[in-house]
C-alpha cells in the first residue's frame, strides 16, 4: 500500500466512522421543547460534532492500522479480490 492509498483509506473510514456516529446520542429540538423558529422540529438541538469528530478519529484510527497490518502484511491480495469475479478459464 502506498502513502496515498493509505491515507485515502484513512479517509473513507474516518468519513464512514462519522456517518454512523451521527445519530448517537441525538436529541431534536423537539424532544428538547426548543424549536428555533425556520427550523423543523425534527433538526438536531446540540449536534456535538467536535466530540463525535474525537471519537471517529479514534476508532477510525484503530480500524485502518487493522487494515493497513492485513493489506501490508499480505494476508489479501489483490489477486484474492480479481479471484471473486474473474471466472477460471480452464
Amino acid at each position: 500500500m502506498s502513502l496515498t492509498g493509505g491515507v485515502v483509506l484513512y479517509a473513507v473510514v474516518w468519513v464512514l466512522v462519522l456517518f454512523v456516529l451521527l445519530p448517537f446520542g441525538q436529541q431534536s429540538q423537539a424532544d428538547v421543547g426548543q424549536i428555533v423558529p425556520g427550523t423543523p422540529a425534527g433538526a438536531p438541538h446540540e449536534p456535538k460534532l467536535k466530540k463525535k469528530a474525537i471519537w471517529a478519529t479514534i476508532i477510525a484510527t484503530i480500524i485502518w492500522a487493522v487494515l493497513a497490518y492485513i493489506i501490508l502484511g499480505g494476508f489479501f491480495t489483490r489477486a484474492d479480490v480479481e479471484g471473486w469475479w474473474v471466472p477460471d478459464a480452464g
